[in-house]
C-alpha cells in the first residue's frame, strides 16, 4: 500500500507514523544517539517515569508513547502500527481508533508505574524509565482480536483470529524473554483495547440485527405491493343444468336437424321444446352473468374489502437505540475517569511517602 493510498484509507495512521518517525528525526538533529539514547535524553523528550509521570508530570502518559528508545526500537513499532493500523482504523474509524491508541498507552503507562511503585514499597524495584507505543499497538491488535471474535468484517472480509493470536502471542514472549522490555505496559494497553473492543462488538451486533430485521421488513413491503388477491365461493361459481350442457355437447334432443326430421313429433310438441329450450338456455346466460359479475367484483383491483380483508401490513422500520451507537464512547469516558482516579491513587501515595522521608 503506497503513502497516498494508506493516507486515504486510515489518516491517523499515517499521521501517527509521520509523528513517530519526525519525532525521532528531531531527536536525532537535536545530539541524539539515534541507538542508544542516553536517560537525560529520554526524559527530555518525555519518557514515562515514575517520579515525574506519578508526580507534576502526568502528561508523559501520552507523549511516551510517541517517543522510541532507539531505531530498531521505532522500526518495530512502526512496522506494527501500519499493519495493525490499516485494518482496525476503517473497522472503528478514525475518530475511535485515534481515543483507542491513546487510551491503550495511558493504560498501559499507568499499569508500569503501579507495578514499579508496588515493587518499590516492597523494596524488590527501583525507579525506571519507558517509552515506546507498545502500549497502545497492543490495544489495537487486541481490539482487532475481539473483532475477529465477533466476526466483523472490513470490506466484506473477516479478520483471521489465529493470526492475530499468533502475532499477539509473538509480542508477549518476546517482551518476557528479553530484559527491558515493558511486559506491563504491554499488558495494560491489551487490557484496555480488549474493554473497548468488546463495547464497540456489542454495539456493531446490536445494530447488525435492527439492520437485518429492517432488512426482512422491507422484503415483506415489497412482497405486498406485487401481491394479487383472489376470493371466491362456492356461490359464485357458474351453474349449468348439467344434463344440458352434455346433452348440448354430445348434439342433444333439440339440436335442429333432428327435430325438423323426426316424424314422430308435431308441431305442437316441437314449439313446446323450443320454448323450453328458450327458457333454459335464458336462465344459464342469467347465471353466467352473475357469476361472471361475481369474479370480475371479487378479481378486481379496486375491491377495497378484498384487499382490505386479505393483504397484511409489514412492521414499521425499526431504529438503532442511541446507546448501541455510544456504547463505545461511554465505555472510553468510563475508562478515561477510571484512569484519572488511578493516577490520583498513586499521585497520593508517593506524596504520602514523600512527606513522611521528609
Amino acid at each position: 500500500m503506497t503513502i497516498q493510498q494508506l493516507l486515504k484509507t486510515a489518516p491517523v495512521t499515517t499521521l501517527l507514523l509521520a509523528s513517530f518517525i519526525g519525532l525521532f528525526i528531531m531527536q536525532v538533529l537535536t545530539g541524539v544517539d539515534a541507538n542508544n539514547p542516553s536517560t537525560e535524553a529520554l526524559l527530555k523528550w518525555g519518557a514515562n517515569a515514575l517520579p515525574f509521570t506519578m508526580g507534576d508530570d502526568p502528561w508523559r502518559l501520552v507523549s511516551s508513547a510517541f517517543l522510541h528508545i532507539g531505531l530498531m526500537h521505532l522500526l518495530f513499532n512502526g512496522f506494527a502500527m501500519y499493519f495493525f493500523g490499516q485494518i482496525a482504523e476503517p473497522m472503528f474509524g478514525s475518530a475511535k481508533f485515534l481515543a483507542l491508541f491513546l487510551l491503550a498507552a495511558i493504560g498501559g503507562n499507568l499499569l508500569n508505574s503501579y507495578v514499579t511503585w508496588q515493587s518499590i514499597l516492597d523494596g524488590t524495584g527501583q525507579p525506571g524509565l519507558s517509552a515506546g507505543a507498545s502500549g497502545g499497538i497492543m490495544g489495537i491488535g487486541a481490539a482487532l482480536l475481539i473483532a475477529a471474535l465477533f466476526k466483523i468484517s472490513v470490506n466484506g472480509m473477516v479478520l483471521n483470529l489465529k493470526s492475530l493470536i499468533f502475532i499477539m502471542g509473538i509480542n508477549l514472549v518476546y517482551g518476557f524473554a528479553v530484559p527491558g522490555i515493558d511486559n506491563a505496559g504491554h499488558i495494560g494497553g491489551a487490557i484496555t483495547g480488549l474493554v473497548i473492543a468488546l463495547a464497540f462488538a456489542i454495539g456493531y451486533r446490536q445494530r447488525l440485527a435492527v439492520a437485518i430485521q429492517n432488512a426482512a421488513i422491507q422484503q415483506q413491503r415489497t412482497f405486498n405491493a406485487y401481491q394479487t388477491n383472489y376470493s371466491y365461493s362456492a356461490h359464485d361459481t357458474p351453474s349449468y343444468n348439467s344434463q344440458y350442457s352434455e346433452q348440448h355437447d354430445n348434439q342433444s334432443p333439440y339440436d335442429a336437424t333432428s327435430i325438423e326430421q323426426s316424424p314422430y313429433l308435431n308441431s305442437a310438441s316441437t314449439e313446446q321444446d323450443t320454448v323450453l329450450a328458450n327458457n333454459e338456455t335464458n336462465v344459464s346466460d342469467i347465471n353466467a352473468n352473475n357469476s361472471a359479475e361475481s369474479v370480475t367484483a371479487n378479481n378486481s383491483p379496486l375491491s377495497h374489502e378484498a384487499v382490505h380483508h386479505n393483504s397484511i401490513e409489514p412492521e414499521a422500520l425499526k431504529k438503532p437505540s442511541i446507546i448501541w451507537q455510544l456504547l463505545p464512547w461511554l465505555a472510553m469516558l468510563l475508562i478515561s475517569i477510571v484512569f484519572v482516579w488511578w493516577w490520583q491513587d498513586i499521585h497520593q501515595q508517593l506524596l504520602q511517602v514523600l512527606k513522611a522521608i521528609e
